[in-house]
């Protein structure tokens, strides 16, 4: 339930934050890796009812930020969120795998449409963007990565 909370609590507040204080662009899409680390435990914990939580989340972000912010979140999200799908639907990997594999595709559309549909998409923005993204799942990768191995020795 922890993850559930933070997940949407993330979108909506992020959200807020691109509306209100857009010149701090590059803070913001630093605090957007840890979005999508929080979507990948959603959906490992949920399912597909992710899509539930990331919908809760896109309204009540239209209700307290920009609808345009809202709009480029709702775009780069439903995007991201079918590629993610898709990738825990049919790859048979292991989880901390489909995670990587589904950010690995998802998270450079999501970051281009989202920056794009807002007209913040500047090179710092991108790197920041992108490396706090891959800078996540990839640490979430590494520990279960490592909690398998672990494991697989004691068992």
């Amino acid at each position: 339930m922890f993850f559930l909370i933070a997940y949407i609590s993330s979108v909506v507040l992020i959200n807020y934050a691109f509306s209100t204080a857009p010149n701090l662009d590059i803070i913001w899409s630093a605090w957007g890796g840890l979005v999508f680390v929080l979507r990948d435990m959603v959906q490992a914990r949920f399912g597909h009812g992710a899509l539930v939580a990331m919908l809760v989340a896109l309204v009540l972000s239209y209700v307290t930020s920009d609808p345009s912010i809202a709009l480029a979140s709702a775009t780069a999200f439903a995007v991201s969120e079918c590629i993610d799908w898709l990738v825990f639907s049919i790859t048979r990997r292991p989880l901390h795998d489909r995670l990587w594999i589904s950010s690995a595709l998802s998270i450079p559309l999501d970051t281009f449409i989202f920056f794009g549909m807002i007209d913040a998409l500047t090179p710092g923005v991108i790197l920041t963007a992108l490396g706090s993204k891959f800078a996540g799942v990839t640490a979430v990768w590494l520990i279960m990565a490592w909690r398998l191995r672990k494991q697989a020795v004691v068992g």
